[in-house]
């Protein structure tokens, strides 16, 4: 039971390599339409950043500005249980270099990432299929919501479980980097001993290439984790557009709306295009489909890229198009 998956251990596949496309697909126009990543396409308003943010290294007083932003944003109990970083997935390669080698339980199917960066870090691995299926792991990790069908657990069960963990030294690991537009309870605000949650930031304010991530811990677990992560881990452009938009509830708020909507759009046009939704969140849509390599190769030629799972060929996974002209091109493929 405790191994490293099969399919982690070759190279994971991701969204966004249109280079890798554009090789297989010579043919396809131009530009690109890329729907295989769960990035909000309507990207937060960068402010104006001052110029010395660029030439000088990031002060403590800038930092701390964006932890407390980022406190708020996410409901922590202060700025002491945050850890800005340069993406979540670093805090992903970091979190099992923290722990000596045990057990962990990766609640999946879902983002690959995370099985594969305990097992680099010799733990012992199994993909389970619910929390109650933990066995004796002394660490589990659950993507909530989860990627790529949306699954959320009760806040109570989440809760129950990390208690129960840090109560004989263990650690519940929950990403919840889709969770900022979505209408779930946040295990930010009751972290303790047992818990470590990661929060995405470039995912909800479409601002991917900026490279901010979070960890939210109690103090003692979040300053392991600055200290692993070393001074400066976040840049002065990061720090400052990270807390102007963590700080702009009103755009958040908007955008959940909105992409709330735009999620609804998208189910009506995979249904209609013959594919059954099996979830998925504001940012992107999961669907089956009879011929799903049919339809990813046709996506594919007409310059549209969506995520596919080779575990599962009828599956798709499909981000939001950020315009007018985008809903039209995925449109007409999908009739």
């Amino acid at each position: 039971m405790w191994s490293v998956p099969a399919r982690e251990a070759a190279v994971i596949a991701h969204g966004g390599d249109l280079g890798g496309l554009r090789k297989t697909f010579p043919d396809a126009p131009e530009p690109w339409l890329d729907l295989s990543t769960g990035i909000n396409p309507i990207p937060y308003p960068v402010p104006p950043i001052e110029a010395s943010a660029w030439t000088r290294l990031p002060e403590a007083a800038e930092l701390q500005a964006l932890r407390a932003a980022a406190a708020s944003a996410y409901g922590a109990p202060d700025a002491a249980h945050v850890v800005p970083a340069p993406g979540t997935q670093i805090l992903i390669e970091t979190l099992p270099r923290l722990l000596a080698p045990t057990r962990v339980a990766v609640v999946g199917p879902t983002y690959a990432e995370h099985a594969a960066a305990w097992a680099r870090a010799g733990h012992a691995v199994a993909e389970v299929s619910g929390l109650d299926t933990l066995g004796d792991a002394r660490v589990a990790v659950i993507v909530d919501p989860n990627n790529p069908d949306g699954r959320t657990v009760p806040l109570a069960e989440r809760c129950a479980l990390a208690e129960s963990l840090g109560a004989r030294g263990g650690l519940l690991v929950a990403d919840e980097a889709f969770a900022d537009l979505e209408p779930v309870e946040s295990l930010c605000p009751h972290v303790g001993p047992g818990l470590v949650v990661l929060r995405s930031f470039g995912k909800t304010y479409g601002l991917a290439g900026l490279r901010l991530g979070f960890a939210v811990a109690e103090p003692g677990i979040a300053l392991r984790i600055a200290e692993a992560l070393g001074p400066w881990a976040a840049s002065g452009p990061a720090l400052a557009i990270g807390t102007a938009a963590l700080s702009d509830a009103d755009w958040r708020a908007e955008a959940a709306r909105a992409r709330a909507a735009d999620a609804a759009r998208l189910d009506r046009m995979i249904v209609r295009g013959s594919g059954r939704v099996v979830g998925g969140t504001c940012l992107f849509r999961t669907a089956d489909f009879s011929d799903g390599p049919g339809l990813y190769r046709r996506l594919a030629a007409a310059g549209i890229a969506v995520r596919r799972f080779a575990e599962r060929p009828e599956r798709l996974r499909f981000g939001l198009p950020p315009d007018k002209t985008g809903w039209c091109r995925l449109s007409q493929v999908l009739k």
